[in-house]
């Protein structure tokens, strides 16, 4: 494999989804000098949302939030379609010529620091055509990490017995099939979250049955999919103003609720499941189905909007099985207390496989990096490595809100060391009494398979991520870039 001279950038992002856009804005707008290049390791802009093509795939955050904050949303819909959401990002990047930026085909798969040189050598895999790749390598002063929290070239699917005896197909969401015909089928979704309940009512409406197949429920809360107040808004103020105001709304409403889980998870808790009765009616099991063994926000909550899933399940066209799987049969799922499920097609909506930065390898001075074994520091940099950040949003709230407050500060970071001719920076914890914790407090699964891999985080600022938006604010937005913890030289 042949390999191409270098490029030099002062910045160098990595991925061009959601967060990488974002960074491109901030730092040609913050930072107009800087020279920077995106890499992409696909052929196309929008990452999540360009690459998961399930059918009814949406957010499950409202879109202003989700949206960036300087880009007013202006859909009808705040809970919005997989398609317009990608529109909406590739509109940002034409509209702020950030596409011209961006190399497609770009996988990275390694970079090394050298403080001798205060720089980063990030060796890529460029793929030519017909599978054939070449490899490429740049240099940067900065490097930027937009390439989201999930391994894109597989989901996680458990170890099913007997799914070679299966008649049918076996689909994982995250590689779903062009052109797949589901009509009249009968369709069995394994799992119970945000990708379990956007599939199974989108399915019913044309398949022949659905069932949802739990091991245990999820939290589940209807929303409308038009803000009426927001729509109104837009119709009688300047759209800027009324997305900031909705905004705000929605960033303040969603903390308000996420604080009473913690406070009172009885409660909310009650008001939940309260919710799900009056869609589903007073005869449905709602104990069994609806009902999780944990307390809300330990989990993430998901989001279904204008009750589309209780709308399919009060029509007959799903059902919920809240039982263990024993095995795959030749006609679909026999489950541990013996009964079967009928089944054309099973969907294992079994999650994702997160890793950190994109699973590039990291070297520092010639000795790869252990991420399991530094600290995060504001929730984007790494404890003794220099000159790297990256973008991970909130679990409470939309990725956007945390990501663009993640740039601001990168930005603010370099123009810093800029006026101060500092050419390396590097959080550095010499606390001994400080803790190491792990780096997401869920209990989903695929958190709990990832922990021993992540970073984590510390036990107090500026090493605790509190997942908490005006917060961060006050500390990246308005907070010392030199706090006594970031070591530059």
């Amino acid at each position: 494999m042949a390999t191409t001279s270098s490029e030099h950038f002062d910045v160098v992002i990595i991925g061009a989804g959601l967060s990488g856009v974002a960074a491109g804005y901030h730092l040609q707008t913050t930072c107009p000098t800087k020279r920077f290049v995106i890499l992409e390791g696909r052929d196309s802009i929008g990452g999540t949302w360009d690459l998961f093509r399930y059918p009814g795939i949406r957010s499950d955050s409202d879109m202003f939030t989700l949206g960036y904050s300087f880009k007013p949303w202006t859909e009808p819909k705040a809970i919005a379609d997989g398609s317009r959401i990608l529109n909406y990002v590739r509109e940002t990047a034409t509209e702020n010529g950030i596409d011209s930026k961006i190399r497609f085909r770009h996988r990275v798969k390694r970079s090394s620091w050298s403080t001798r040189d205060a720089r980063w050598t990030v060796e890529a895999e460029r793929l030519t055509g017909e599978g054939a790749t070449e490899a490429v390598t740049f240099t940067c002063n900065f490097l930027f990490s937009c390439a989201g929290y999930y391994r894109y070239e597989d989901g996680y699917t458990p170890e099913f017995k007997g799914t070679a005896d299966f008649a049918g197909q076996i689909i994982h969401p995250q590689k779903w099939p062009d052109n797949l015909d589901y009509a009249g089928k009968r369709v069995v979704v394994i799992g119970s979250g945000a990708t379990a309940v956007t599939l199974v009512p989108e399915l019913a409406k044309s398949a022949s049955h659905v069932t949802m197949l739990q091991r245990s429920p999820t939290y589940v809360v209807s929303r409308p999919a038009q803000d009426v107040l927001a729509n109104k808004l837009r119709r009688n103020l300047p759209a800027s103003l009324a997305y900031h105001l909705i905004r705000w709304r929605n960033v303040l409403l969603g903390m308000y609720f996420f604080q009473l889980s913690r406070r009172k998870p009885a409660r909310v808790k009650e008001l939940i499941l309260k919710g799900v009765r009056m869609a589903l009616g007073p005869d449905y099991d709602v104990a069994t189905h609806f009902t999780p063994r944990y307390n809300p926000w330990d989990q993430r909550l998901c989001l279904v909007p204008d009750g589309d899933l209780f709308k399919a399940i009060r029509e007959k066209r799903a059902s919920v099985v809240t039982r263990e799987i024993d095995t795959f049969t030749k006609n679909g799922i026999r489950l541990k207390d013996g009964s079967d499920l009928k089944a054309d097609i099973v969907v294992t909506a079994t999650g994702l496989v997160l890793q950190i930065l994109g699973g590039m390898q990291v070297v520092v001075d010639g000795v790869p990096i252990d991420f399991s074994k530094k600290l995060l520091y504001k929730g984007m940099m790494y404890s003794d490595v220099p000159n790297l950040a990256s973008a991970f949003g909130y679990t409470n709230a939309s990725w956007t809100l945390k990501c663009d407050l993640t740039c601001e500060y990168v930005c603010r970071l370099i123009n810093y060391m800029d006026r101060h001719n500092y050419r390396q920076c590097m959080p550095h914890n010499d606390d001994p009494t400080l803790e190491a914790i792990p780096h997401l407090e869920f209990s989903s699964g695929y958190v709990q398979r990832a922990l021993p891999s992540m970073p984590k985080q510390g036990s107090r600022r500026p090493w605790r991520l509190y997942q908490n938006y005006a917060l961060d604010i006050l500390s990246l937005r308005f907070g010392k870039v030199d706090d006594g913890v970031m070591q530059y030289s």
